[in-house]
């Protein structure tokens, strides 16, 4: 709350959640979490563009799709903007990736714009 008060930004991109979904962390602490931090940037006057994110299937079908489920649902109840995935076409590239596995390398940067523009540009 304190840099949104600080900095009053316009808009608030929100792409969170992947370390928590690879350390098992509840889905619903995930939703509470967002929800929280959606509703602070709403309230301090700024737009919200909610980015998902997806996790491995080796956590298994249930949590997996619970995980993926908190974007959607926040999306639909906090009415926000959401990309449903926005390593979509780039995680699980090997060149598009850094050496981690995890994060996007620069190479990437292209096809995440592409992601996200159709969302972000009527925010802006």
């Amino acid at each position: 709350p304190a840099l949104l008060a600080e900095h009053k930004p316009e808009l608030v991109i929100l792409e969170l959640g992947g370390n928590d979904g690879l350390r098992g962390q509840q889905p619903a602490q995930l939703q509470q979490n967002l929800s929280s931090m959606i509703d602070r940037s709403q309230a301090a006057g700024a737009k919200v563009l909610l980015l998902g994110m997806r996790i491995p299937p080796n956590y298994g079908p249930r949590y997996t799709k619970a995980f993926e489920e908190v974007y959607s649902n926040l999306a639909k109840e906090k009415k926000v903007p959401f990309v449903p995935f926005f390593l979509e076409g780039v995680g699980g590239v090997p060149e598009l990736m850094q050496a981690d596995g995890l994060h996007p390398a620069a190479g990437a940067q292209g096809k995440l714009l592409e992601n996200v523009w159709p969302s972000l540009k009527p925010l802006l």
